[in-house]
């Protein structure tokens, strides 16, 4: 397994620079690239999940904080408070407390259960220097996050849909999970103070992961709820959670949140939390370390290499190369050089195109794919439906 730090900026993936500060990566082409492919993976995955995607404001009034909990219980790891007139703005550490004002913004029925909300949306989070490092551990978070507002006796098939729902993403990226473990509170003032809610919401985990192994491990739980972490080694062997389920009976308390039940009478919803990937920040240094770059062809920052033999294929390749991104393809011609050379510095894109004075007149290519395979010479539509269909994006079944 490789480093992602100094591979993901030999790849050009990410950088950093004093003046934007320790903890506070920038993403570059490639990077940002690789980032879009897989927000549009997370958002279809969760479409077809029954998600639907909602945007909220980085920003929230201290108030707001104080209300869900994470002023009394979060203050340490959050960005201080700014004066704004005679307000006080704080950067959102969660989303979760926006996700709770939108479900109340309106009455609720019983008939909407479950309403599952989603959002890639920017959270911040004052660590510490010592523990800052690469895209692994960083200030300025996009989480895929999201929370489902359901009734009580829906909270454990929602858990486990949830684990479902990660466990398939976690096929299409490669991605296995070191063990499972489920966080409950230990000593002190970091957790809420109600054994009952803790041991109902704590119940309901056990009961989602019967049948799995995991591992019950004290201090590790969320200040409002435990929760499930799916745990990754990277290429130290250190553990970090990527993955989380957490089944909160704290903040729809605290929010005064309802839904109108078949009984006419108002009821509490639960709210669990789930991440599919956690951070895309976290997930993709994990993708570069398992992937050692060579990322799979629908996630690649480049997909596909066009390759003139000589400068007198240039005008042919260039054309090949614009139906290829009227596709939709991430595409890049490569002219100087020998083709030698050409072809070793591109052995990560999955597939490459060689276009020589034969395949120019007729309007084909020679693929070279990235496991060493080469298909006879094609017409470019066959040759470019063969790179689509290798590069597509994984669908996720509906759940």
């Amino acid at each position: 397994m490789h480093d992602h730090r100094q591979l993901g900026r030999e790849l050009g993936l990410f950088g950093g620079d004093p003046l934007i500060g320790a903890g506070l990566p920038y993403w570059l082409p490639a990077g940002a690239a690789v980032r879009h492919a897989l927000e549009e993976y997370l958002r279809d995955a969760e479409r077809r999940s029954g998600y639907q995607h909602v945007y909220s404001p980085v920003l929230g009034k201290r108030e707001l904080y104080e209300l869900s909990g994470h002023w009394a219980h979060y203050r340490d790891d959050m960005f201080p408070p700014m004066d704004l007139g005679e307000e006080q703005v704080v950067l959102r550490p969660s989303l979760c407390p926006h996700h709770a004002l939108i479900y109340r913004s309106r009455g609720r029925s019983y008939r909407e259960l479950p309403l599952r909300l989603a959002e890639l949306g920017g959270m911040y989070r004052a660590e510490a220097s010592g523990v800052l490092g690469g895209l692994a551990r960083v200030r300025s978070i996009q989480l895929n996050d999201g929370h489902i507002f359901c009734a009580p006796e829906q909270a454990v098939p929602e858990v486990r849909a949830a684990l479902d729902l990660i466990g398939r993403a976690y096929d299409h990226l490669g991605f296995e999970p070191a063990r499972y473990r489920l966080s409950l509170p230990g000593e002190g003032g970091k957790y809420v103070a109600a054994p009952e809610m803790w041991r109902r919401a704590a119940a309901v985990l056990r009961e989602a992961l019967d049948g799995m192994d995991y591992e019950a491990v004290e201090g590790e739980a969320a200040f409002y709820g435990p929760k499930i972490d799916v745990q990754l080694a990277d290429a130290a062997g250190r553990e970090w959670t990527l993955s989380t389920v957490q089944v909160d009976y704290h903040q729809p308390e605290r929010f005064d949140l309802r839904y109108i039940g078949p009984d006419g009478a108002k009821h509490r919803p639960v709210m669990v939390h789930r991440s599919v990937i956690g951070s895309l920040e976290r997930a993709v240094a994990h993708l570069v370390e398992v992937h050692g770059g060579a990322f799979p062809a629908w996630l690649a920052p480049v997909q596909l290499l066009v390759l003139p033999v000589s400068e007198a294929e240039s005008a042919r390749a260039r054309e090949f190369a614009d139906h290829a991104l009227d596709l939709g393809l991430r595409v890049e011609i490569a002219e100087h050089g020998s083709l030698g050379a050409r072809i070793r510095n591109g052995r990560l894109v999955p597939f490459h195109a060689v276009i020589g004075a034969r395949e120019a007149a007729r309007s084909h290519a020679a693929l070279r794919l990235r496991d060493g395979s080469r298909p006879e010479p094609m017409a470019w539509e066959n040759a470019l439906e063969a790179v689509k269909s290798g590069a597509a994006v994984p669908r996720v079944a509906k759940s």
